[in-house]
This record gives C-alpha cells, structure tokens and sequence, in this order.
C-alpha cells in the first residue's frame, strides 16, 4: 500500500518576484563585440547596479565607469534613476560599451526627445566593429606564416 499524497502548502511555493518590480520600468538592449546587456531604468537616486554588484566594483577603470555614465551626463538624468543592468559575454570593454547603448535607448524609450542629443554623440549608434575570423592557410585573420625561400 502506498502512502498517500499531501498537497503543499501554499506558503511553501516559490512567491513571485514581479510584485518588487517598479510600477514605472524603461527596459533596453545593448550589444557590443561579443557583450550583451539588458538595461532597465527605474526611477530612483542614481544608483547603478551591474550584475547585482556595484558599479564601482564591477568596472574597475575610470574610463570605463566615464564611458557607462556618459549618456546620462549628456542628457542630465543621471539623479533621475536607478540603473539595473545585467551583462554577459565578451569583456570589460565590450561590456562597458554594450551597457552604454543599452541606457541610451532606455533613455530614448523614456522620453524621445533626448533621441536628437544623444544621436548627435553618436550614443544612440551601435559599434559594429567585431573580430575578424581565422582564415584556413594563415596563423590568423590575416598574419601569415614565416615565408621561407627553400
């Protein structure tokens, strides 16, 4: 005879997260190189939260924290909101850049009139730029080999 089947209760299930979720939300993606970042603007003080660390901890260099804060120095919103930003892939670099564009358009789905000014900077463009590939024949994208006569 098998032991008969208690139902769980309900205080014991997961709870949703969606209830702790800012009523007002400006959600945008960033990519470059090989990162992705996904950027959502809440309103708040001007914390900047990068994969649930601090954004001084996570970016270490000074020119990267500049590059990040740019879009939102350039437009003034910088004591608007709080930042919450989630990367993956590539590097410190790639990464700084991809959380730059995913707050300019975030900034833009907030309110398009600041598309001009940050187009202008140039923020609003995606730069394409990635690795070339590894060519058969060659040590790399485009070194050769040693040449040798005989």
């Amino acid at each position: 005879m098998r032991a008969p089947i208690i139902p769980t209760p309900p205080n014991n299930r997961r709870a949703s997260r969606s209830h702790s979720l800012a009523s007002i939300e400006y959600y945008a993606t960033g990519r470059r190189k090989t990162s992705a970042a996904r950027v959502f603007l809440r309103p708040g003080k001007g914390a900047i939260t990068v994969n649930h660390r601090e954004f001084d901890k996570y970016f270490t260099t000074e020119a990267l924290r500049t590059q990040v804060r740019r879009p939102l120095l350039l437009t003034e919103t910088g004591e608007k909101f709080d930042i919450l930003a989630t990367v993956n892939g590539g590097g410190e670099h790639g990464q700084a850049g991809a959380v730059r564009l995913g707050i300019a358009r975030a900034l833009v789905a907030y309110n398009a009139e600041l598309r001009k000014q940050l187009k202008k900077d140039g923020l609003l463009t995606s730069d394409s730029r990635i690795k070339e590939r590894k060519k058969y024949g060659l040590a790399g994208a485009r070194k050769r080999f040693q040449f040798s006569k005989r």
